[in-house]
């Protein structure tokens, strides 16, 4: 009689045990899908957008005409191990950090010579 007892208290207490863990993983489901979908809209994007930037900017060659992220238009005159030399005008080169590079120039903002 006393090990029936023990016996259905032991199966009630393994019981809650699993109804307790069941509740905390359910509490905490919203915000690893919340994390997830962070994850998927925000930093996946983000980290493609930066590695075809370097990519970009990796394969950029004497000639190439590019955009500084702080909008001044240029022609690459010189690559360095971290800088390039840019041509802004006649008789005018800047030498700039590689990661100031915002883009290449496309064919519509090439401006017309007369």
């Amino acid at each position: 009689m006393r090990w029936e007892v023990l016996g259905r208290e032991m199966q009630s207490l393994t019981l809650a045990q699993q109804a307790d863990t069941t509740g905390i993983l359910m509490q905490f489901a919203p915000i690893l899908i919340i994390g997830v979908i962070f994850y998927l809209l925000i930093f996946m994007p983000m980290r493609k957008r930066q590695k075809k930037l370097e990519s970009m900017i990796a394969a950029l060659h004497n000639g190439d005409r590019v955009i500084t992220n702080s909008g001044i238009y240029g022609i690459v005159a010189g690559v360095k191990e971290r800088t390039l030399i840019l041509k802004v005008a006649d008789q005018v080169k800047i030498e700039i950090a590689k990661n100031a590079i915002a883009g290449l120039q496309s064919p519509e903002e090439t401006p017309q010579s007369s």
